[in-house]
């Protein structure tokens, strides 16, 4: 199996001086890793779950003065950026943060209805979250506040529970209370670092549950579209001031969208389109008093900033349970959407997003804004697009758009009285278009067709049933494809391609040579007890189906379990009865550890495992291996 010292330098002197390679000869084999005890295989496993970053590296060798500056500084990132900050940064979050505190006040009035909350509990999420997440926080370009899909959700998920007419004390107070349960598990999933559990939530799900979400929200506001207080088949009810109000600041908003698309450096009129519509249809309706007409006006929103909620939350009995239930769904869908965001533009800017921090970060302020009459907040995808563009360089920008939220509940909120409900129906349609995104859905469609199936079940579940039931289905779909994967790995016959002592897929390269009285087969995945059955009826089959067979070569395998080990001893004995001989090439430093330990080297011989096919087929097929 191995070559000596003396081998290796012979050949290196022979490449040296011109004179050719004995490449019949191996100069290395298979190594095998130090054994591991209990303890430390433990040890390297719970590290490579929770700690992969290694995240106490920067503590090693520190006073312990400094150890505990790090840790303030880990779980108040401020802290840390702060000391390098300077007035041009300060500029540039200034200028973004107005520009996105402009676009979210409009929109914070609209989602609120989708919660089926009062305006205001919008603008107090708008206040106390982005505050806490600007001192927590690591993403230099996130926007936080209310979001159109976590609203819907919330709403949804609450209305099912409480009535929002009939017992609105009953239906805030479950509001604050799955909010807290949010923020809880937000932090907890950070703290423990389980974000690895957001990922089961696929790409391909998110897409069509957005695009679902969507056109669902969509449809809700047709209400105020069409100036319909209830559904009716009655036609005199609809209202003609309405429409022409919603059509005409539905084309703004979406010309404005167009242009901001379109010319980057125009980000800005995209932006304030929403501020500026609800400012022209509050003037006109005033001066027209078309509220006298039929024209559905938001009426009041509650002057001051926010009040304690800290004794509205339930902690115990039923509500506290159903609060649990909404605030684990609503979280999850809120941090997936937050994560998602923020590491689109950390990559934009090159730098690194803390997966963990950012749960810590994002539950913590959920926990303080259900404390302070908030609702659950999360990143913005439009709002942190804008506020990337304006020029954002930190966190502050959401200082700055906390702080103009502040102004607006302690002074403008008056002004409001006056805005039309079809305006804000207009903004809602206008911001959520964007969320059906069917380039990328077409794209799914083209690379697999189980990512499709997953995110048309998310998209169908949304739209005709419910939003719980369209995400259930997408993660039912998403476990599936993960569980056929898993059960059923592709296999691949391998073959020499002419020349060389490379070894392919035989179909995806149908020039490579079979080699002569040798099965090379290779499995695209780690052989566990899920598997292994198959693996080794697989394995059974291709045998059967071959010509007759001297040696079944098995290679790559990654990882393999007990239930693996064991479908290699029956398929070596199997092989055995028919005078095929099974050898091993090119096995991982988890299997090699594995099946010493096990015993199966000793079983199957040393000299049976090889470093590459290559070394492989020339023990076993060296007549095969000087014609090709």
């Amino acid at each position: 199996m191995g070559r000596s010292v003396s081998d290796v330098t012979e050949n290196r002197n022979m490449e040296i001086s011109g004179r050719p390679i004995d490449d019949s000869r191996s100069v290395y084999s298979v190594g095998f890793p130090p054994r591991m005890n209990l303890a430390s295989q433990f040890a390297h496993k719970v590290k490579e779950m929770f700690f992969a970053d290694d995240p106490l590296r920067p503590y090693k060798g520190q006073t312990r003065s400094m150890k505990f500056l790090l840790g303030l500084q880990y779980l108040f990132p401020i802290l840390d950026w702060g000391r390098s900050y300077d007035l041009a940064k300060l500029k540039g979050d200034v200028v973004s943060g107005l520009t996105i505190a402009s676009l979210c006040i409009p929109q914070d009035i609209a989602y609120a209805k989708l919660a089926n909350l009062e305006p205001q509990y919008a603008l107090y999420t708008s206040f106390v979250a982005p505050l806490v997440y600007a001192v927590m926080g690591s993403s230099r370009d996130i926007a936080i506040g209310p979001v159109a899909v976590v609203s819907l959700l919330l709403g949804t998920q609450l209305q099912n529970e409480i009535d929002p007419v009939k017992n609105p004390e009953e239906y805030l107070r479950l509001a604050f209370t799955a909010t807290f349960f949010a923020g809880v598990i937000q932090a907890a999933l950070g703290f423990f670092r389980l974000g690895f559990l957001v990922e089961f939530l696929s790409h391909a799900a998110i897409v069509g549950f957005m695009a679902g979400a969507a056109v669902t929200i969509s449809l809700q506001q047709l209400k105020g579209f069409l100036g319909i207080k209830n559904f009716t088949t009655k036609t005199d009810v609809w209202n003609w001031q309405t429409i022409l109000i919603a059509t005409a600041f539905l084309a703004f908003l979406l010309v404005a969208k167009y242009i901001g698309k379109k010319r980057k450096n125009l980000f800005w009129v995209s932006a304030l389109a929403p501020l500026v519509s609800v400012i022209l249809a509050t003037f006109f309706v005033y001066i027209t008093r078309a509220d006298r007409h039929g024209v559905q006006i938001v009426k009041h929103i509650k002057q001051g900033i926010n009040p304690s909620s800290a004794r509205e939350i339930y902690f115990s009995g039923s509500y506290a349970t159903k609060g649990l239930k909404i605030g684990i769904v609503a979280g999850l869908i809120a941090l997936t959407e937050a994560i998602a965001i923020g590491r689109t533009f950390a990559a934009m800017k090159d730098y690194r997003l803390d997966g963990n921090k950012e749960m810590l970060a994002l539950g913590t302020m959920n926990v303080a804004g259900s404390l302070t009459s908030c609702y659950i907040a999360t990143g913005s995808f439009s709002r942190s697009a804008v506020n990337y563009m304006a020029g954002c360089h930190t966190a502050v920008s959401n200082i700055v758009m906390s702080g103009t939220v502040m102004l607006t509940l302690l002074v403008i909120t008056p002004l409001f009285k006056y805005t039309p409900n079809a305006v804000l129906a207009a903004i809602i349609i206008s911001a959520v278009l964007g969320l059906i995104d069917y380039q990328t859905a077409y794209l799914i469609w083209k690379v697999d067709k189980l990512d499709f199936l997953a995110c048309m079940g998310a998209f169908f579940g949304v739209v005709f049933i419910s939003v719980e039931i369209g995400l259930l289905i997408a993660v039912m779909i998403s476990f599936a494809k993960i569980l056929l994967q898993v059960t059923r790995p592709r296999t691949a016959l391998l073959g020499n391609l002419p020349g060389t002592t490379i070894y392919r897929n035989v179909e995806q390269y149908p020039e490579t040579i079979k080699v002569p009285g040798v099965l090379i087969v290779r499995v695209d995945s780690a052989i566990y007890f899920t598997n292994s059955n198959y693996a080794r009826e697989r394995a059974s089959l291709m045998c059967a189906l071959s010509s007759p067979i001297k040696s079944f070569l098995s290679t790559a395998v990654i990882d393999i379990d007990t239930s693996g080990i064991h479908a290699f001893e029956d398929l070596h004995t199997a092989l055995q009865k028919h005078g095929v001989q099974l050898l091993l090439a090119n096995p991982g430093a988890a299997v090699i550890q594995k099946l010493r330990s096990s015993g199966f080297i000793e079983i199957i011989g040393r000299d049976k495992i090889f470093l590459t096919v290559g070394d492989a087929v020339k023990a076993c097929a060296p007549k095969a291996r000087e014609d090709a």
